[in-house]
């Protein structure tokens, strides 16, 4: 077990975001209402308090990636693109925070509205998606700095890009990024994040992307993007649906 205080003061924070510690219910109508370890490391439940619902293992991921682009020097923002109620940008500010890491920012990218409605006229991997239908994924920018604040980390180094994808994105003022971590779930907003902020990714630097094995239509964006320019990823697993790549 590390006794480096950096890493205690992580492992703490990663405890609190997934609520762990006091072991909140699923609020999901699938989980039996009832807390289940296993459901929460995986991130198979909808958490009623916790911060995140990605499960101790993407958590945990990201948190090692995110650390080992400032020990390897890889220049760049943090981005997560579709945050709910802000957990993961939570973490990646506090590996900032606990590694001095002063000359960057975590960007939170969310419309705070849910997830938009699909449009299979231009995105026909989508029809059928009933996303935007679910309440307990809307959560307001209000909520989200509350969280962050509840960690003392909300400060000039979170920075919010609010509204849909295609709007906010192509013109966001990001020069580099070190992470890259997609969670929009549905092919539109998988395909619209890569490839508006993808060649602003540094060599060395990772792409995250949460639904891969969930969502079918993400898995399809990655797929055509990657054809597109002709990239063949090193897709490396993370849990029964998150994968990562360096570039």
């Amino acid at each position: 077990m590390t006794e480096d205080p950096r890493e205690l003061y992580l492992d703490l924070v990663e405890k609190c975001l997934l609520n762990t510690i006091y072991e909140d219910p699923p609020q999901d109508p699938w989980s039996g209402g009832k807390f289940k370890s296993d459901l929460r490391e995986t991130g198979r439940d909808w958490p009623s308090r916790a911060h995140t619902m990605i499960g101790q293992k993407r958590l945990s991921n990201l948190r090692q990636l995110s650390t080992q682009v400032l020990k390897n020097g890889v220049p760049g923002d943090f981005i997560e693109t579709g945050i709910w109620r802000g957990g993961a940008c939570i973490m990646m500010r506090a590996v900032m925070k606990a590694y001095s890491a002063a000359d960057r920012v975590v960007w939170c990218a969310d419309s705070f509205e849910g997830l938009p409605p699909p449009d299979p006229s231009r995105f026909p991997q989508d029809a059928g998606d009933t996303h935007h239908s679910h309440a307990p994924l809307r959560i307001s920018p209000q909520e989200v700095e509350e969280n962050f604040r509840k960690y003392d980390l909300l400060d000039g180094q979170v920075r919010f890009l609010k509204g849909w994808f295609k709007d906010t994105l192509p013109s966001a003022p990001i020069e580099r990024l070190a992470i890259l971590r997609l969670d929009g779930d549905m092919y539109q907003s998988t395909i619209e994040a890569i490839t508006a902020l993808y060649d602003k990714v540094s060599p060395g630097g990772y792409i995250i992307v949460d639904d891969y094995g969930a969502v079918a239509g993400c898995r399809q964006a990655i797929s055509d993007f990657c054809s597109s320019r002709g990239i063949v990823p090193a897709l490396q697993q993370v849990d029964w649906t998150a994968v990562y790549w360096q570039k």
